[in-house]
């Protein structure tokens, strides 16, 4: 019993102006009495009968024609007949086989199936679709001729394109459609494609599986050269923003037609002479690539590394002995394989009159052992063979397993595993819909399906939550998108002995892996094209090593770029840096500006050669002046300390033991109580000297002119003028100090501006003022102290101290006369060095000039220490007892 059940007229009307485009045929062949198209068996699918059946699209022929005339009464013409995916149609009657043996899924329920060849012609795709749906051997559409058994789905097609199509036309029904080998992004969409799902996974988890394995070598300049058709274009732009994700750059990206143009080709083949890119991306199917692969033959490219997709990466349409020479050492993500229980000895144990509704069997037969069946009853397909008329005779006895070598129906199980998949989870949808409980379903008032009369919106439904452990123990799925688990192997193209292409599995790609765990691949199992055992190199420009950033050059793309050197106290401690960013304020970048060191502390210490010089020479006019004012004590009595005025003596030789000793508060760690007190000791202690020997200077003055008769300063020879004159002096700077120290109080402070790579550790003075204040005042006593010495330096005496005191303050005001620019042009332990040598140096003037002449008389000559000598009568006496 038929009938014919008619869609919505808005479907219909679609169809009708696709079939316009696609030259299909409209329903204008008469009908029978049950609305079924009388048609012959000339252009019948391979069927086999069940209760549920399945449809299949398949490309069993390689290449195809549109006839000279296009119309609707000539059919497209299909060549060469394609062993590799008729055992793909194979995989498919094996499943089918299996399960209807299979009593643990649909039990009394037998599956049957009805095949087309699409040839890979989107138009003869359409056309066997639309018979698998309407029933009939015609393609009319917007009717279905409902016959014994129920259509559930349809496997196929192959190739994206034609995927699309089928999927337009199958989700306007809802027919679940399982493509085994289409890979569109494209087809996620679930708007225009509602009942498509698919076994292989889609191009977007390709492309990041693509750019995974260019990362995981260290790849940044690749070349790109892609179809110009759904699968090409999509796909590669695609790869191309997935690459950018992870820094390479694609250095050229050329497409080429699916109908072979020789200009596009040559000049796609200059284009990858010229480039420096060591590895190239072919975003293409094998069948559309193969001109342009014999092209880069032609001209002997090899040296590249070839990164194949899983539209050409097991294709033996490319891997052959004529292109091995330049595709050895490619490296492809491919479907993933499953060794499927039986399949080689089902396959093995065809034989043509043993499945004689196998239309394909024949061109099969023939094809894989170079022969010509005879007494074969079957009616021819169109798939003709590329051998004349005078080949062999064959029985079709032969024993495939003896032609291993000359056929690859065996060897191909990645597609076929995909096929066995599909086929498996459209039946466990048909399980699930079979066990559902009345009272229980997903449908409106929880109704469940009629396994023997379902709608195939009902069976959508079950497709979409198909879940379960096929035979091999690996879960399939589909997600939301109808994407299977992604996962892919990675294989390398070994160069045989014979010049012949081997696929060594070298990895694998698990898109359900924790992320950054996805990839696992053998570096070590990798052939290279490069004949050298380690990984090419491909990029625009070198790395760029840790203490460099990358400069773009201009014009260029990201990859392309110079190295240049971090900014003096800037680092980059990677590879590759894009910046280079500033060490802490209290660290300084290494040699190879790599890392942040601590900069180095500098102060003047003792243990340093300069300050250890300083200390020792501070030391020994302490020990000096000790000395000194011993042989004084010694010698208070005698005329020469006498004379001299012997307070102010001791008192000066006090000041200048203690200015030495203030030296080493300048050296050493500088600490808050020494950078307190150190430059106002310094400051008061000089002035206490200076005063001093102004007194001394004065003293001298008066002295002398006391001595003239009538002299009124008889009354200042007393101890009262050396006094106020020490005091008056010295209170002054003692005001300017403290001022100094209440205003603005110096402080110890790390000076990390001063020096690049070192922190100055120095006493602040916090007031410039108040130091050239101090240093001023002191100056000024120094000069009075001068020029009165100076003036008084002829007096007629036999020891005028006032020679020796203006020769320590000329030494004197020498000394800090060049202390200042000393001190002014030098930084960190340097300025305290000079401050510290003004200080030794100068007190050491003092001591020299003014105490060691009188040491030497009081100990080398005491006949000249007497009052006689003293007053210069010694002299005259020595001179009357030699007249």
């Amino acid at each position: 019993m038929t009938s014919v059940i008619p869609v919505r007229n808005s479907p219909a009307m679609i169809l009708a102006r696709l079939a316009v485009l696609l030259m299909i045929p409209l329903p204008i062949s008469p009908v029978d009495a049950s609305g079924c198209t009388l048609r012959g068996l000339e252009e019948a699918g391979f069927r086999q009968d069940g209760d549920i059946l399945i449809g299949g699209i398949f490309p069993v022929t390689a290449d195809w024609k549109m006839p000279e005339w296009p119309s609707v009464e000539q059919p497209v013409f299909c060549q060469t007949f394609n062993v590799r995916t008729y055992g793909w149609v194979q995989a498919m009657v094996f499943a089918i086989n299996e399960i209807n043996q299979d009593q643990a899924i649909l039990p009394n329920i037998s599956l049957g199936f009805l095949i087309y060849d699409s040839c890979y012609s989107l138009r003869r795709a359409l056309e066997g679709t639309s018979r698998i749906v309407n029933g009939q051997n015609k393609p009319i559409l917007n009717y279905q001729c409902q016959r014994q058994a129920l259509l559930s789905a349809v496997i196929g097609e192959s190739r994206s394109t034609i995927s699309i199509s089928l999927a337009r036309l199958l989700g306007l029904y809802r027919y679940p459609q399982v493509s085994f080998f289409s890979s569109s992004p494209l087809l996620n969409d679930k708007i225009q494609f509602p009942s498509f799902f698919r076994t292989i996974p889609s191009d977007d988890i390709q492309v990041h599986g693509l750019a995974q394995l260019v990362a995981h070598f260290g790849w940044t300049w690749v070349g790109l050269v892609s179809s110009e058709d759904d699968y090409g274009e999509y796909g590669s732009q695609l790869l191309k923003k997935e690459l950018q994700a992870i820094g390479a750059c694609v250095a050229f990206h050329e497409t080429f037609p699916v109908v072979p143009v020789r200009e596009k080709i040559y000049h796609i083949t200059e284009t990858v002479k010229r480039s420096s890119a060591n590895v190239i991306f072919v975003f293409s199917s094998g069948h559309n690539m193969l001109p342009v692969m014999e092209n880069f033959a032609k001209h002997h490219i090899t040296g590249k590394v070839w990164i194949a997709t899983e539209g050409w990466s097991t294709s033996p349409v490319i891997s052959t002995k004529e292109l091995s020479y330049t595709l050895s050492g490619t490296i492809g993500l491919t479907v993933h394989e499953g060794d499927i229980h039986g399949f080689r000895d089902f396959l093995r144990n065809l034989r043509p009159f043993s499945s004689p509704s196998d239309i394909f069997i024949k061109s099969f037969w023939e094809e894989t052992f170079r022969c010509q069946l005879q007494n074969y009853e079957n009616p021819p397909t169109q798939a003709t063979s590329k051998f004349n008329t005078t080949r062999d005779l064959c029985t079709g006895s032969e024993k495939l397993e003896e032609f291993k070598s000359q056929t690859s129906i065996e060897d191909d199980n990645r597609i076929s595993y995909n096929v066995y998949n599909a086929i498996y989870s459209v039946a466990h949808a048909l399980q699930s819909m079979k066990s559902c409980v009345p009272g229980e379903g997903p449908f409106t008032n929880k109704r469940c399906a009629d396994i023997q009369d379902f709608k195939p919106w009902q069976l959508l439904h079950y497709m979409k939550k198909v879940h379960f452990w096929n035979k091999l123990g690996e879960e399939m799925y589909y997600d939301s998108a109808g994407n299977p688990p992604a996962v892919y192997d990675i294989i390398n193209w070994n160069l045989k002995p014979d010049g012949a292409i081997r696929y060594v599995k070298v990895g694998s790609f698990d898109s359900r892996a924790s992320r950054g765990q996805e990839l696992s691949i053998n570096i070590s199992a990798i052939w290279w094209n490069t004949q050298h055992a380690e990984i090419p190199r491909s990029v625009c420009s070198e790395s760029c090593p840790s203490g460099y950033w990358k400069a773009v050059q201009k014009g260029q793309p990201l990859c392309c770029f110079d190295c240049l050197l971090c900014a003096e106290g800037e680092i980059s401690n990677m590879t590759d840096s894009t910046v280079c960013w500033p060490c802490p304020v209290d660290h300084w970048p290494n040699w190879q500006r790599c890392e942040c060191e601590p900069k180095r502390i500098e102060f003047l210490t003792y243990r340093e050669l300069l300050g250890g010089t300083l200390t020792a020479v501070a030391c020994f006019f302490s020990i000096t002046t000790t000395a000194v004012f011993h042989i004084f004590i010694k010698y208070h009595d005698t005329p020469i300390v006498k004379a001299n005025n012997r307070e102010l003596s001791f008192l000066l030789l006090g000041a200048l033991f203690m200015s030495f000793l203030c030296s080493f508060l300048f050296i050493g760690e500088p600490w808050p109580t020494t950078c307190l007190i150190r430059q106002s000791a310094f400051g008061i202690i000089f002035a206490l000297c200076v005063s001093c020997v102004l007194a001394k200077t004065i003293m001298v003055v008066i002295a002398f002119n006391a001595t003239k008769p009538n002299s009124n300063l008889r009354g200042w020879l007393g101890p009262q003028v050396p006094i106020v004159i020490v005091s008056a002096s010295t209170l002054v700077q003692i005001l300017i100090c403290a001022t100094w120290l209440l205003l603005c109080p110096p402080f110890p402070e790390k000076n990390m501006k001063l020096i690049t790579d070192t922190i100055i550790w120095q006493c602040n003075e916090c007031s410039d003022v108040a130091f050239w204040c101090m240093l001023g005042y002191m100056g000024c006593l120094a000069c009075v102290s001068f020029v009165v010495a100076f003036l008084a330096r002829k007096l007629p005496d036999s020891f005028n101290e006032a020679k020796w005191i203006t020769f320590s303050m000329l030494v004197f005001l020498s000394i800090w006369l060049s202390f200042i620019p000393s001190y002014l042009s030098t930084q960190g332990k340097y300025t305290v060095a000079v401050e510290v040598f003004g200080i030794i140096s100068s007190s050491a003037g003092i001591l020299i000039c003014i105490f060691f002449p009188k040491c030497y008389i009081m100990v080398l000559r005491p006949e000249m220490n007497t009052r006689e000598q003293l007053l210069g009568k010694g002299t005259k006496n020595k001179k009357v007892k030699s007249i």
